[in-house]
This record gives structure tokens, sequence and C-alpha cells, in this order.
């Protein structure tokens, strides 16, 4: 499975959305140099209020931007670092990779997918309706989250929109991904 990056972003200050760059570098263990949520403990506000000490399983937010596309023809205009990924990607289903997936992107950066963004109420204040078209419930009401993926930089690189993303699976059994 394979796909490219479309956008890359980040944000050094606590934002929604991550403005585009023309490069992000990400570092071992980390996360996305210079992003607020860089770390090896959790960064977002939510987390650090219930245990400051848990591992950072959220280091990097990628999405696809198949989802932009979709959400469009509902009427909802959402770019690239809008939803506050560091990574847009192109041509990879991410919401059907397993757990422990490896991505390799570019030259020598590694992400580990831990699981799903857990999508929050800041979607609708972005934009009134979109968390009800980012998260819904299939045919067996099971909950389905859209707003991409969480990992962890295995081996950190610099990545660039054009740059090649190859997905690794893990040796099965695999496990679905779950929200982090």
């Amino acid at each position: 499975m394979s796909g490219t990056v479309a956008a890359v972003s980040s944000n050094g200050e606590y934002s929604f959305t991550k403005p585009n760059r023309e490069s992000i570098t990400l570092l071992a263990g980390l996360g996305v140099a210079g992003d607020v949520h860089a770390g090896v403990t959790v960064k977002h506000r939510s987390r650090v209020a219930q245990d400051p000490t848990q591992p950072n399983l959220r280091q990097v937010h990628l999405i696809h931007e198949e989802l932009f596309a979709e959400v469009a023809e509902r009427g909802f205009a959402v770019a690239p670092g809008e939803l506050g990924e560091n990574v847009t990607t192109r041509g990879i289903d991410l919401l059907g990779l397993p757990t422990g997936t490896l991505l390799r992107i570019g030259a020598e950066a590694v992400v580990e997918v831990t699981g799903l963004r857990n999508p929050c109420v800041q979607i609708d204040t972005f934009q009134d309706g979109l968390l009800k078209q980012v998260v819904g419930r299939d045919e067996a009401g099971q909950l389905i989250r859209k707003a991409g993926i969480m990992g962890v930089v295995r081996s950190g690189g610099v990545i660039r929109p054009g740059d090649a993303i190859e997905a690794e699976l893990p040796a099965g059994p695999h496990r679905p991904l779950e929200r982090v």
C-alpha cells in the first residue's frame, strides 16, 4: 500500500489549525520539530489534564486528503492543516491500516501507527456541523472515526509534499485501529 504526501503542517502554539510548511522534520521518539504536540509524554491539553505522565502516542497526526473531498460534497470547505494534522496524505487508506503499521515517508522518516484520532467538539467550533461529518455510525451502529490517524516517530527525517509513503504492515494477526 502506498501514497504520497499532499501537504505538511506544524504549529509551535496551541491552535486548532496548523499552517502549511515547505517541509517538516520528524524527530525519533518526539514528533514534529517545533510542533506544540511534540514530546515523549502527552501534549494534548485534555490528555495532560487526565495524566501528564502518559506516553505520547499522538506525536504525528496524519489525515487523508480524500476526506476533504467527501466533506466538500456536504458543503464544508477544508484545506490541509485546517483539522490540525501534520501530514496530509493522498492515495493511501489510512483508516484501513492496522495498529503497528510502519509508514515510511520520504527518504528517512518512519512513523508507527498507534490509532485513530478521536475528533472533539473543536471541529464544530472550526465549522459548525463538521463533527458529524467526521464521526458517524456504520450499519451495525459501531462508531466510525474519519478524522485521521495518530502515530509515533520511529526514525526521524525531513518530509515534504510530493514525498512517497510506503506502508509496511505488521505481522498478523492485525489489530484494527482504536482511538488514542
